[in-house]
Formats: structure tokens, sequence, C-alpha cells
């Protein structure tokens, strides 16, 4: 570890509001319910058909506790790559051993190109078990976004970047780069006809539903949508839920001005928390930020708060950044390809901080210590 040169500065966080709208789609999501019904999670995870795989011995960064990796297809697969990371502690906190609808859970989000180097073309998530009650299994559920009519419901890709997502009650938080998140349902994951192509997505001649050959889709309900009064909107490059104080934190992956990026912004990146409605996991119709931060730190693509505690993922750099407002800055080493962040809160051990890489042929899923990076 080494102390960082200089630390966040506090920004006005009123300049950052959001709209949310969990209704957006009721009526088609209505009806693609009556049309093809829906499994709960717990169905899905004992449908589970990947085997994860243990962290390979050569894996090693300070603090490891625990891990896994996904299966070699997964692994080595060049046109999707995991962003995302949240869990089932997330979702319901350490009641019943973080446990939603039976499962300990650990979700993580991805998106797949059009070829190995082609453009975003959908999104996903895959859900793993990671309680010693059930087997090493995933499953993968394609994120869609409902189309056609209640009449004649239909849904289609979302080829989004998925680069951070959070799991607060039953609801799942997919950071939407320049607009805001797509906000998810988990109790209406939908069944589809698995068979046709590749290729196929939605409703194909009857009531058959195609969705590349996946078994379960998750349609969106409904968008958070970002606002601003200052010149630069905001870049939602991750996100990530603080229990603590009832709130979501985000941030930007940024460029120096001297080393500039062709797909991302060439500025200083910050960091915004929203609170969730009182007593809700959802957000008010029009929510203003609780808090701001202008960072000294690039690249980043994942963050984590909690207890008034900051940590911050640079791939660039592999480096993870440590920040309160009392203690300062500090830099510790951190891995390669790491992408987001989430707190693992646990009432009997330490808590946790779990985080995952993109590299193709190096995905691991890892939790370390928090303590081991400035939490105390």
């Amino acid at each position: 570890m080494a102390g960082a040169a200089a630390g966040p500065t506090e920004l006005t966080a009123s300049q950052f509001t959001l709209s949310a709208d969990y209704h957006q789609f009721d009526a088609l999501n209505s009806a693609l319910v009556s049309t093809l019904g829906t499994s709960p999670v717990h169905t899905v995870m004992e449908n589970a058909n990947h085997d994860r795989q243990a962290l390979p011995a050569s894996f090693s960064v300070a603090g490891l506790e625990t891990g896994f990796r996904f299966d070699d297809g997964d692994n080595s697969d060049c046109q999707s790559y995991p962003q995302g990371i949240t869990t089932s502690r997330d979702a319901v906190g350490t009641a019943n051993s973080g446990n939603y609808d039976g499962h300990q859970l650990v979700l993580v989000s991805w998106y797949t190109k059009d070829g190995c180097t082609g453009k975003q073309q959908r999104s996903r998530i895959t859900l793993a078990d990671w309680d010693a009650t059930y087997p090493n299994k995933y499953r993968k559920i394609l994120l869609v976004e409902p189309t056609g009519t209640a009449a004649a419901p239909d849904f289609k890709d979302i080829p989004i970047h998925a680069g951070g997502v959070s799991w607060y009650g039953d609801y799942l938080y997919v950071a939407d780069t320049g607009r805001g998140m797509r906000v998810f349902d988990m109790r209406k994951i939908l069944n589809t006809d698995t068979g046709g192509t590749a290729d196929q997505i939605g409703r194909q001649s009857g009531s058959v539903y195609y969705a590349h050959n996946y078994a379960y889709v998750l349609p969106q309900i409904g968008t958070v949508t970002s606002q601003t009064t200052s010149p630069d909107k905001l870049a939602w490059s991750s996100v990530s839920l603080d229990r603590v104080s009832k709130s979501l934190v985000m941030t930007e992956y940024t460029c120096p001005a001297a080393q500039p990026c062709t797909d991302y912004p060439n500025r200083a990146p910050r960091a915004v928390r929203y609170p969730f409605a009182s007593g809700a996991t959802t957000f008010a119709a029009t929510t203003t930020a609780s808090q701001a931060l202008q960072l000294p730190w690039y690249k980043l693509n994942g963050v984590a708060s909690h207890n008034g505690r900051w940590w911050f993922n640079s791939s660039g750099q592999k480096q993870l950044y440590y920040w309160t407002p009392t203690a300062g800055p500090s830099t510790f080493a951190w891995v390669g390809g790491g992408e987001s962040l989430s707190y693992w809160e646990d009432a009997t051990n330490p808590d946790l901080l779990w985080s995952l890489q993109e590299t193709v042929g190096g995905r691991n899923v890892f939790a370390v210590t928090q303590a081991t990076y400035g939490g105390g």
C-alpha cells in the first residue's frame, strides 16, 4: 500500500437528479407474463446448466477469501464480457444467510458483441449459486426490452455495456452508460422456447418466442433517467449498493486529457450517491443526489461505498483506491482487467468486497476481506 497524492473533493450534490419510472412497460409485461408464464429464482436455479469452477491456483490478490471461475466456454468467449457484480446480500442483507428465494447468489452482468470485434449486440446476467446446500452451478438469463402491443407482446435485445449492476429487494438496476439505469424485477423472469437459430429473438409465430436459445429472459420494467445542470452529463459506468445509507452510488470511466480515449469522456470522473425512497427499494419519482465527488483517478470500472467509506477500482492502473473524508486516500495494488465491486455484509465473519475480471481466459470472480483495503 502507498498513500495517494490527492483525494476526492466535494461537489454540489443538488446538480445531480434522477427521474424514475417503474411502470413504463406495465401493459406489455402483463401480456408477456400471461403469454409465456414466469419462473421464480429457485426454479431457475434448479435448472442451472453451467458448472462454475474453482479459482486457479495461479490467481493471487491480497486478502483473497473465496471465489470461482466461469466454465471453459464462458471463460474463453471473445464475444461476451462480464462487467457488473452484485449479490443476494445486496438484495436482502444478512438475514437468513442472505438468501433470496432460498438461494444465496452471486449475480454478474455481461454484454455480448457481434463477433469478437463487433459492436454491442445484447446483454445478459448470470445467477451463480453460492451456497453449500446446492450444486456449484450457474444459469444465464437474457435481458430484454418489451415491445409490440398488449394484444401481440414481443421483446428485443438490450445492446448496452451493462457495466454496473445492483440488486436491491426485488429490483435489479443495470447501468446504461448515457442514460442512467434500466430496471428489472427479479420476480418476473419469463419462460421462452428453446430451439431456433442463435440469431432469433422475440415472437416467431403464434405463441412461440425465441431468445437466442436462452430458456429464460428478464424483461425491463422501467427506467431511471439521469439529469444534471453540469455541462457534462454523467457517464454511468458502474453502480453499487450502500445498504447502510440505503443509497446507490455510481462512478464514471473517463480518461485524462493527456491520454485521451476514443469512446469515453476525456475529463476527471465523478462519483454520485442517490438515496432510495424512505423505507423502499425504489427511487422516488424525482431524486436529488445526497453526495457528489470529483475524483483524481481515471479509468474507473468499479465503485463501492459502505458506512462513509469508498472504494474505486481502476482497471487502467491495476489499483484499488480507498477514501474517507477523515482518513484521506490510500492506494492498493489490484488485479488486471478488474471490473465492478460489491460490498458483502456478514453478521458473523469479516465483511468482503466482491469483484471480477473481464479478461478472456482469466475471468475470475473473487472476494477479498474489505479490511485488507483500508476498511478497518
